[in-house]
């Protein structure tokens, strides 16, 4: 049995999210169909998450099992590999790990960004939030920066799901203005579906001053999703990062 890390980048707007469902298209499932046309062996590949539908990912890491080798060069093998797959997912490296190695369990922490597009803009349409208009950017960075000192974020966590936990442990959280785009940044070791989208529906609404940065504290504290803000569209939302141990991190090709 040999085990393989594969990194990858996706463009999520005709996919219903990472995760195999019956009667959708989803990148897992595109992934498990084409390995295992390369290799010649039945492939069910595991991702370091899963993204919803709509997600887009710059950064994304999966491990397969095969019983042999892989039958080709790495090099080959990425080259193949990718012309297999649809113009909207890429495969940048693949490495071969030791048999314990998981492409989910493994990852010690993840970032995602949003982005808003402040003004009008044609090649940005799809891929951010169009939101013309002024934002207290000021207070929205004062509530985001209330995020780390919290560990329970089901205000913010999608209802009727089956997480055992909703703690999550945020290493930093801002906004930085760039190029006509406000761009939102969370870090964190794990993230709860729609979690990103909820925080930053109700970071807006800071901005655009229907309540006070100070308010955030009292959503999260409730442990309500009712109370929080709305969730904004999925076309604006990128899985940007994975980090891993060093062992796995030296492999990979950053």
């Amino acid at each position: 049995m040999a085990r393989y890390f594969l990194k990858l980048a996706y463009r999520g707007t005709a996919y219903h999210g990472w995760q195999i469902q019956e009667n959708a298209l989803t990148v897992q499932a595109v992934f498990n169909e084409k390995i295992s046309l390369l290799t010649g062996e039945t492939v069910n590949v595991t991702g370091c998450g899963r993204t919803d539908t709509g997600v887009h990912a710059r950064q994304f890491f999966l491990h397969f099992d095969l019983q042999k080798e892989l039958p080709f060069s790495e090099n080959d093998f990425v080259f193949k590999l990718n012309r297999f797959l649809p113009a909207d997912i890429a495969v940048y490296g693949v490495w071969k790990v030791p048999s314990d190695a998981h492409a989910r369990f493994d990852a010690v922490s993840r970032t995602y960004r949003y982005y808003i597009a402040l003004h009008k803009d044609p090649f940005q349409y799809d891929l951010s939030m169009p939101l013309p208009g002024k934002l207290n950017i000021e207070a929205m960075q004062q509530a985001s920066g209330y995020l780390t000192d919290y560990q329970d974020f089901t205000s913010f966590s999608k209802l009727h799901t089956q997480t055992k936990t909703n703690i999550c442990h945020i290493q930093e959280a801002f906004w930085k203005q760039e190029n006509g785009l406000l761009i939102f940044t969370i870090t964190a070791d794990r993230f709860l579906r729609n979690m990103v989208r909820a925080i930053v529906g109700t970071l807006l609404e800071i901005g655009l001053g229907k309540m006070p940065p100070e308010e955030i504290r009292t959503i999260i504290e409730a442990k309500n999703r009712s109370v929080a803000g709305y969730s904004v569209p999925a076309k604006g939302l990128f899985l940007e990062t994975i980090r891993y141990p060093e062992n796995l991190e030296k492999l990979f090709n950053y």
